[in-house]
């Protein structure tokens, strides 16, 4: 049997009341009685009565809703994100649809089609790995789409954007290892194409060099989906272990390739930090758990999400086309745990 809403035509029969007259009645209006609207809205709420969001919007010219692209949810960062979204959201009287890329710039595209369809008033985006051509973006934005960028960003769309210093939260990760007495660095990437990417990348490279120790390509590898696909991250490490420089510790750039790199090593039967130290980006509440516990830089992921939201609740509710736009550059946070400690330094400390 399908499903069908009650709508005030039910109400207006069950009560013998025309239909603009409940419509009133519901809207509080002044034409309408005190114990007429009593009648009404005793009766709405006893069969659970709401109003057509659809109707609403083609009225209103709105939908109060708001869609969401990211490339996965079960991504720990993305799923706090959306939490810290959905807070801001909900409070302001909003709904939110969520969309997963999957990294794919095929599925975002018709993710941005579907969304757009639905009238949403506004969009929330971290763009995936496989987009290059970002015209569909340009086109929505060019025709007054409130468009707000986060953690991958669009740099040459003017809009609001939110990330973290992505540099800075690179260039902590290694200098920690270097100063833990690594010296053979290699570092796990996402897409290179990534505003995230090129960002750590430099980050890491910079440390490098500010230490003293020299750079070396061989010892940079890329993983087109960013640790979702756990072929791309076998064969980076592969790699790794296969070339002249052999790694004595690894930055994993991403949620999914730092814990990727740690199945990985120990199913090779490398001991970390033993054999091998590994800190990456990561915001799971279980690299605390883990075994060994993982040293991490963790980004305000919820924090991020309250901001876009906010910026783009402007976007959406200002009266006038807003042309100055912001970007907003959070602060990560390096926690150090058991997998960037080198085992001469537990030997020592065994022995004292």
């Amino acid at each position: 049997m399908k499903f069908e809403a009650v709508t005030i035509k039910d109400i207006a029969k069950a009560l013998g009341l025309s239909t603009s007259t409940v419509s009133r009645a519901l809207r509080d209006s002044y034409e309408i009685s005190p114990e007429t609207k009593k009648l009404v809205l005793e009766y709405a709420e006893k069969i659970n009565y709401h109003p057509n969001p659809i109707a609403l919007s083609l009225k209103e010219r709105r939908s109060r809703s708001i869609g969401v692209i990211v490339c996965e949810i079960a991504n720990s960062f993305f799923s706090q994100t959306i939490n810290g979204i959905e807070s801001i959201a909900y409070n302001n009287g909003y709904n939110v649809i969520i969309a997963q890329s999957r990294e794919s710039a095929d599925r975002e595209l018709l993710n941005l089609q579907y969304l757009t369809s639905r009238s949403v008033d506004g969009l929330i985006i971290s763009v995936s790995t496989e987009t290059k051509d970002f015209g569909y973006f340009r086109e929505l934005h060019d025709r007054g789409m409130p468009i707000v960028f986060f953690d991958r960003i669009v740099d040459e769309i003017e809009t609001h954007k939110v990330i973290v210093d992505n540099f800075k939260g690179a260039y902590d990760a290694t200098t920690h290892l270097v100063r833990c007495g690594y010296k053979r660095i290699a570092t796990v990437c996402n897409a290179a194409v990534l505003s995230i990417a090129k960002e750590r990348l430099a980050g890491y490279k910079a440390a490098l060099t500010d230490n003293g120790i020299e750079v070396h390509d061989e010892l940079i590898k890329y993983c087109q989906h960013g640790g979702m696909i756990t072929a791309e991250v076998e064969e980076a490490i592969k790699e790794l272990f296969s070339s002249r420089q052999k790694p004595d510790a690894i930055f994993a750039s991403a949620d999914k390739l730092t814990t990727g790199c740690l199945r990985i090593l120990k199913a090779k039967g490398l001991s970390v930090p033993g054999d091998i130290g590994l800190i990456g980006f990561s915001n799971s509440d279980l690299t605390e758990l883990l075994d060994p516990p993982l040293s991490i830089i963790k980004q305000p992921a919820f924090e991020m999400g309250e901001i876009a939201t906010n910026l783009l609740l402007q976007l959406i509710e200002s009266k006038r086309p807003v042309t100055d736009f912001e970007t907003r550059v959070l602060t990560t946070e390096l926690l150090i745990r058991e997998s960037t400690k080198k085992q001469k330094q537990k030997a020592k400390e065994i022995a004292s």
